[in-house]
């Protein structure tokens, strides 16, 4: 597993801007032992490996939780909300990307941006919702720091998607509702993939492929998201 780690090549330079490539417990030495967690776990598309290795998550926490940056969990970003578990990114990712590139994806859920970075590195267009003004905000300043420029930032009420930017590719959604809402269902490509985590105090991960007018659920694994809320938050 070591060699292979190391012939990873790095898509982007960390190394001129410190703040991006860390030290101590956030340096690239780090990275590389959660992603032999990830490994170990099942993820196994190198496309996402490789970019999850190389994007620095811990400048999308406060610099007093930086230090757990790269342990698999969940962490506080503000408002009540997280950034998901690295093992649940990369997850969700490899299920997206399982038929390749995608043109066009949807993200309910911007959060910190953390998510999107991901997607933004694999994807050629990605369309990010969030409901929560000041994380949008936050995230918007973290993605142009790696220099990233094709996300299309949107406040709004993400349980409602996107259809002006669409239809998607893939839909990923990183908060639960108690019901798969029908407007994002409608706003896939023929063939598309909803990846969403649905539910209350148990939730599972649920794989909706479009079908043309049908829509095929695969239920994934039990999952813990913040709950998808209606409505936006300005400040």
């Amino acid at each position: 597993m070591s060699g292979w780690l190391e012939t990873i090549k790095m898509s982007f330079r960390t190394e001129s801007t410190p703040n991006l490539s860390g030290i101590g417990m956030t340096s690239q030495r780090t990275r590389e032992r959660l992603l032999g967690r990830l490994m170990d776990q099942g993820i196994t598309s190198m496309e996402v490996l490789d970019v999850i290795r190389s994007t620095p998550r811990h400048i999308f926490l406060d610099e007093a939780l930086s230090h757990r940056a790269y342990e698999d969990v969940a962490l506080p970003i503000g408002f009540n909300q997280t950034i998901s578990q690295p093992y649940i990114v990369a997850r969700m990712t490899e299920i997206a990307f399982l038929s390749g590139p995608l043109t066009n994806v949807l993200e309910i859920g911007t959060g910190c941006g953390y998510q999107t970075s991901i997607l933004a590195r694999l994807a050629k267009r990605v369309t990010t919702v969030e409901r929560i003004k000041p994380l949008l905000d936050k995230a918007r300043k973290n993605l142009r720091l790696l220099g990233l420029r094709n996300i299309d930032f949107r406040h709004g009420d993400g349980s409602l998607g996107f259809k002006r930017s669409g239809p998607f590719d893939a839909i990923i959604t990183t908060a639960a509702p108690q019901q798969i809402p029908h407007e994002l269902l409608f706003q896939l490509n023929d063939g598309g993939r909803l990846i969403i985590p649905v539910g209350g105090d148990v939730q599972q991960l649920q794989l909706i492929t479009r079908r043309g007018e049908d829509f095929q659920c695969d239920k994934l694994e039990d999952v813990k998201f913040v709950p998808l809320l209606v409505g936006q938050v300005q400040n």
